[in-house]
């Protein structure tokens, strides 16, 4: 047998390829290592971040798909979108120029029994099924592969966790990271006889490559690189502490990529477009009041929705989604006083709340509601009022 290295197949556009050659009987098989659509992960390269790009909450309040959870601090732990140079030696000159940072706060009383971090991306369940990916044939592979910078020299635990069926988990380690150095992070996971997977919209396949759990969480029983059932107590093993009792420690990670295969490909870089028009299934951004309209006479006056007074307190129109939604979505919003407004009878009303009355998965009907006033029947055009007001919408998993 013979390999040979082609950077392109007729009708399959850029791919790379192996080509085994039997020296046999001449028979030849190619086998596509770079074939487009293949990353299963969502913003992978942290590129999307319609919320924002800082934030202290635990949950989704950064970087689109991501989700960082965290408790037991003393001082609130931040997720953030930075910048990555192309002089970065690692993801920098893989091609990367952004990356989810996590930065510590000044943790006093140490890292406790119940304390913990989780950084995860869950896949759905559909997406999944139609991946490629035997999951209950220990032959039939994925690989995750992903670049992480940590600002203290430790190990962290990862792992997948299946959420279709019976809980399973496949963890692994990243070694004792070097300090301030980013490191590539390749694994392959095989299926498993049990593993079973839905075909619709729900939960499937969560994915956290990194986490750190206190010994609540945690047993040294459990081995990595090999799947185990699902126990509170016992996720990882346990965990080096450093991390957390290190005031104003930092973790980066960038370009996830979950593939089907034994092999780690180079990453599936798309477009910010693209990987915008993907995230929209699960979040998206309708109104924000930092990205005023141009010529909307102010700051903070972004359009919402042109609509009529409902009744003399009661603004009421209807958004359309750029994108069907996995399910019908809840209102995302961050209201105050005088953060909306009315323009109608040649007049602007400044209201302070707005509510969602019959959402689907395309379109919503909103309220504007609390201090508004109004004539019945007279249409009018909603905007936010104030830089920080947000109106969007979400279906995360």
């Amino acid at each position: 047998m013979s390999e040979i290295k082609v950077n392109s197949i007729k009708g399959v556009g850029a791919s790379t390829a192996a080509i085994t050659v039997n020296n046999t009987d001449g028979t030849c098989t190619a086998n596509l290592t770079n074939k487009p659509n293949r990353n299963l992960i969502i913003n992978g390269a942290m590129q999307v971040a319609q919320r924002g790009t800082s934030s202290t909450a635990s949950g989704f309040g950064s970087i689109d798909r991501w989700q960082f959870s965290y408790s037991g601090h003393d001082n609130p732990i931040t997720q953030s979108q930075i910048n990555v140079a192309p002089t970065e030696t690692g993801a920098g000159t893989s091609g990367f120029r952004n990356a989810f940072r996590i930065t510590n706060g000044n943790q006093t009383s140490g890292f406790g029994t119940t304390d913990y971090f989780q950084f995860q991306n869950m896949i759905e369940d559909q997406d999944i099924a139609n991946s490629g990916w035997i999951v209950n044939d220990s032959n039939s592979n994925i690989t995750i592969s992903y670049w992480i910078r940590s600002s203290v020299a430790q190990e962290f635990f990862g792992f997948v966790e299946t959420y279709h069926g019976d809980d399973w988990m496949y963890g692994w380690s990243t070694g004792v990271l070097t300090a301030d150095t980013w490191t590539k992070i390749t694994k392959t996971i095989p299926g498993r006889s049990n593993l079973t997977w839905g075909n619709d919209n729900g939960a499937g396949l969560l994915v956290a490559p990194i986490t750190l759990w206190g010994t609540n969480y945690t047993d040294n029983s459990v081995g990595n690189d090999v799947w185990h059932q699902y126990f509170s107590s016992s996720r990882t093993p346990d965990a080096t502490s450093t991390w957390w009792t290190t005031n104003g420690a930092t973790v980066d990670i960038t370009g996830v990529q979950v593939e089907v295969g034994s092999v780690a490909t180079d990453f599936e870089h798309r477009s910010y477009g693209q990987e915008l028009a993907l995230c929209q299934r699960y979040f998206y951004m309708h109104a924000n009041g930092s990205e005023s309209a141009a010529g909307s006479g102010g700051s903070g006056l972004c359009p919402i929705m042109s609509g009529a007074w409902y009744n003399g307190s009661n603004f009421n129109g209807v958004v359309t989604f750029p994108t069907r939604m996995r399910a019908a979505p809840s209102i995302y919003k961050v209201e105050g006083t005088d953060f909306f407004s009315v323009i109608s009878n040649d007049s602007v009303d400044t209201n302070d709340s707005i509510s969602a009355n019959r959402v689907s998965t395309t379109t919503a009907s909103l309220w504007i509601s609390g201090n508004a006033s109004g004539t019945i029947g007279h249409g009018g055009l909603a905007r936010t009022h104030s830089s920080s007001a947000r109106i969007g919408f979400q279906a995360e998993l």
